[in-house]
């Protein structure tokens, strides 16, 4: 995840939606959670501000405007989550993450072959090392 701190379930709904929408107003993040969940503008600016000072968030003046993006790329941020999560949570290990995987209904046919595509990669990366 990079900056190292904790993030609740709206932090990451809204860096989520910052990280899609960017470069964003509190404005504009506020009315889509307005719409979406209900949320108060002032919630979202709380949780906007924290999620500036921890690092997830730049804000940058635009034609008078408080503008966010996030400070990481989309890709990179959810490889730091992944990488959290299987050092925290799992110790390292990858396999119960995959057995998970190979169960869940989540995983779609498309998303299978992505992850025998990135098998056959670390194993001729694995042979390259031999």
């Amino acid at each position: 995840m990079s900056p190292k701190e904790a993030l609740g379930p709206l932090e990451l709904d809204v860096l989520q939606y910052v990280g899609d929408h960017h470069p964003i107003s509190v404005r504009e993040v506020a009315d889509y959670f307005a719409e979406t969940t209900g949320r108060a503008r002032t919630t979202l600016l709380t949780t906007m501000v924290r999620l500036r000072a921890k690092g997830f968030l730049i804000r940058k003046k635009v034609n008078g405007l408080q503008m966010y993006s996030p400070t990481l790329g989309k890709a990179e941020f959810l490889r730091g989550l992944i990488a959290d999560f299987v050092d925290e949570s799992l110790g390292g290990a990858v396999s119960p993450f995959m057995a998970y995987l190979s169960k869940s209904s989540l995983l779609t046919p498309a998303e299978a072959r992505k992850i025998e595509q990135l098998l056959k990669r670390i194993e001729a990366r694995e042979k390259e090392r031999t």
